[in-house]
């Protein structure tokens, strides 16, 4: 059995974070700042290059947070 898999990087398998050539300071995008939440930083493109899918989980986070605030606030004001 040949296998061929040719790893020229030495850091091809690390978190892609931790890759020198990540980022360089330059903006990433909502999809990439999820994919790197959701993989560990293993992945940065996971969610593909639209954005709604990033779009999504930043309002589901926001109404989530909302949802809370105003059930605490709810159930305060009963006791």
């Amino acid at each position: 059995m040949k296998a061929d898999f040719d790893y020229p990087k030495k850091d091809l398998i690390g978190p892609v974070v931790f890759r020198p050539d990540f980022n360089n300071f330059e903006t990433i995008n909502v999809n990439q700042a999820w994919s790197l939440f959701f993989t560990a930083g293993q992945d940065d493109k996971r969610l593909g290059q639209e954005t709604e899918f990033g779009r999504f989980f930043t309002n589901l986070l926001i109404a989530t947070g909302v949802t809370g605030i105003m059930w605490a606030i709810y159930f305060s004001q009963l006791g």
